[in-house]
């Protein structure tokens, strides 16, 4: 009866091996979450620091949708800032929910410069999701250039 003597193949056949395609896959999705958030970092800030243009928000209309669970609520109106300098309408306040406003209440806002909203004095937590892109996006780029580093050749 013969046995097969594992200790002798040879430690390249016994490893597996990582292809080089899933390396670049994963550098490419890093480099596109990166790209997703950088873009962000400004408004971000801006928005978490209620670092922007200062005005009045006038709420117009409520608009929610039901998820298993819970309701999602968003209210739009216009946006008119304390200096007269912007002005825009459909915009949505940012963090406002169904019993924070009703129709014709005017709160504070500020604008940081986002074309689809504009946010409460309380400012806004955007800026930990950009931060969460970030980091994976960076981890993703780096543990796919260590794999191709260690890429048997």
């Amino acid at each position: 009866m013969s046995s097969l003597n594992v200790e002798s193949a040879p430690a390249s056949s016994r490893r597996r091996r990582r292809p080089i395609f899933s390396c670049v896959i994963l550098i490419l999705a890093g480099i596109g979450l990166i790209w997703l958030a950088v873009p962000s970092i400004g408004p971000a800030v801006r928005a978490a620091t209620a670092d922007g243009t200062p005005g009045v928000f006038t709420a117009q209309r409520l608009d929610c949708v039901e998820h298993p669970g819970h309701e999602a609520c968003t209210w739009y109106g216009d946006f008119r800032a304390s200096d007269g300098s912007v002005r825009m309408s459909d915009i949505a306040l940012y963090g406002a929910d169904r019993g924070m406003l009703h129709e014709g209440q005017q709160t504070q806002a500020f604008d940081v410069g986002r074309p689809t909203r504009v946010y409460g004095p309380g400012g806004s937590n955007e800026w930990v999701m950009i931060a969460l892109l970030l980091v994976a996006g960076a981890a993703g780029v780096v543990i796919g250039l260590v794999r191709v580093a260690r890429a048997p050749r």
